[in-house]
């Protein structure tokens, strides 16, 4: 029954949509629903709801989707969080698991991937031919054509179109007010993954049954092997959120606006501090894209080196889940933001990108290191929650927790260290990540039941860890 995966709790200033199950609803820390009464004091909101996977954040939680009309409405870089257009990234390659059954053998594309992606602290990518300004204002198409492998081969050209945007516009005068140190910074972070719960992972995959037809559509079959990346805007969208900062506070102030957590940021959407605002959070968006692209331009290169000439990968999808624009719903004009929340669109949502317009986009859902993640395709149903649906499986307990009860002999358990099936990870050792581990997160299987459960998405491939590369502290 989908009943039972959505509910609506009535706040003292408004209503949230939660889309969860009973057990997940049952565990929500009593700050989610304190935190959602302080966004819904925001004037003028049409709509709030939380993901299965929610959980406190700065100002927000994590797992949101909140919307205003765009004539009359605000915008919140709380309510789009620090890493903005931070996202998944999914590409197909040639391989099928039996390839890499050998653990020597993925070690050894662990290790080469490290070669040309820089994980270490204060990482510098490998690209400083690469114009930022180019970037941060035309997106992927700012990047030179040796950037674009398939741009010579239009019919297998996904790199442009397997994409939820390739491309944002912008007022680029916003971008004067940054100071040089911080496009020197950027510029030296592009293709690089941060380090967090951002990573690349090596996976299989298992199609399901229920969508077999839409997975070989898209390219999947059973035991292939995917690349999944998760990583964002780096130091140009934390830039972008400091900046903004003071701006927002000073509107606020004049115009007696506030709620009972001052970290919770917003102005009127009109207002010439929220529109530089948006403008900059659509140059940080261009750049988490590009940056997911290299992050899979030095992958591919790896595979090159260990599997030979012949070795592909091909774009399924990059799409965000910190961010907030215009989209139209019904014929009006809405304003979104999703913190933490990925959109998933139905068959023959006009929004589609071309490629997807009969089956709808893949949304990528990853889970935990460790645990399996999911490639997903929009329900009708999710029209109810403005096409959102969960990023991921959220964490159930913080880094410092997760330190404090977790000990690396369970982690290397969940890891399966020194077994034919373990999870190869770059880190010399598990201790500098097990703020990391499976047992930080949420149940994904939890969290794609409530999804699937409430109507708003279906699983199309469920997506087996056979190697990690995470980036140091």
């Amino acid at each position: 029954m989908k009943e039972n995966y959505i509910q609506q709790v009535q706040l003292p200033s408004g209503v949230v949509h939660v889309y969860a199950g009973p057990e997940l609803f049952k565990s929500f820390d009593y700050q989610v629903f304190q935190m959602a009464n302080n966004n819904l004091q925001i004037p003028n909101q049409v709509y709030m709801s939380y993901t299965p996977d929610v959980h406190v954040g700065v100002g927000t939680c994590i797992g949101t989707t909140a919307v205003w009309n765009t004539h009359d409405g605000y915008v919140s870089p709380s309510i789009v969080g620090s890493d903005i257009g931070c996202g998944m990234r999914v590409h197909m390659t040639n391989l099928h698991k039996d390839e890499l059954k050998d653990v020597k053998l993925r070690r050894k594309l662990v290790k080469t991937i490290e070669k040309y992606l820089p994980v270490e602290d204060h990482a510098r990518g490998h690209f400083s031919d690469i114009r930022l300004e180019n970037i941060v204002t035309k997106g992927l198409h700012g990047l030179p054509k040796k950037y674009i492998p398939d741009g010579y081969t239009p019919r297998k050209a996904t790199s442009l179109t397997h994409v939820e945007s390739s491309k944002f516009t912008l007022d680029e005068n916003a971008l004067n007010r940054f100071p040089s140190n911080v496009w020197h910074r950027s510029h030296r972070q592009l293709g690089t993954l941060g380090n967090g719960n951002h990573f690349a992972e090596i996976q299989s995959i298992e199609i399901a049954e229920e969508n077999r037809e839409v997975a070989e559509a898209w390219g999947l079959f059973d035991g292939q092997v995917v690349v999944m990346i998760h990583s964002g805007s780096r130091a140009w969208g934390g830039s972008v959120s400091q900046y903004c900062s003071s701006d927002m506070l000073k509107v606020m102030r004049m115009n007696g606006l506030g709620t009972a957590d001052p970290k919770l940021l917003f102005a009127p959407l009109d207002h010439p501090a929220a529109q530089t605002y948006v403008n900059l959070m659509y140059s940080a968006l261009n750049y988490a894209v590009v940056n997911r692209h290299l992050i899979t331009y030095a992958i591919r290169e790896a595979g090159k080196d260990v599997f030979g000439s012949k070795f592909e990968m091909t774009t399924l999808y990059d799409l965000m889940h910190n961010y907030a624009w215009e989209e139209k719903h019904e014929g009006e004009s809405y304003f979104v933001h999703r913190k933490g929340a990925t959109r998933s669109l139905p068959a023959g949502h006009p929004d589609n990108p071309q490629p997807y317009q009969n089956t709808g986009h893949p949304a990528l859902i990853p889970g935990s290191m460790g645990t399996a993640s999911y490639i997903m395709v929009g329900a009708q149903g999710g029209k109810a929650n403005f096409h959102s649906i969960c990023h991921g499986a959220g964490r159930i307990r913080s880094r410092s927790a997760t330190k404090r009860l977790i000990t690396l002999n369970e982690f290397a358990s969940s890891m399966r260290v020194g077994t034919d099936e373990e999870i190869v990870v770059n880190q010399r050792s598990l201790e500098s990540i097990l703020d990391e581990s499976p047992q930080a997160y949420k149940d994904v299987d939890q969290i794609i039941e409530s999804v699937v459960g409430a109507g708003l998405a279906e699983v199309v491939a469920k997506c087996k860890p056979l190697a990690a590369v995470k980036g140091a502290k």
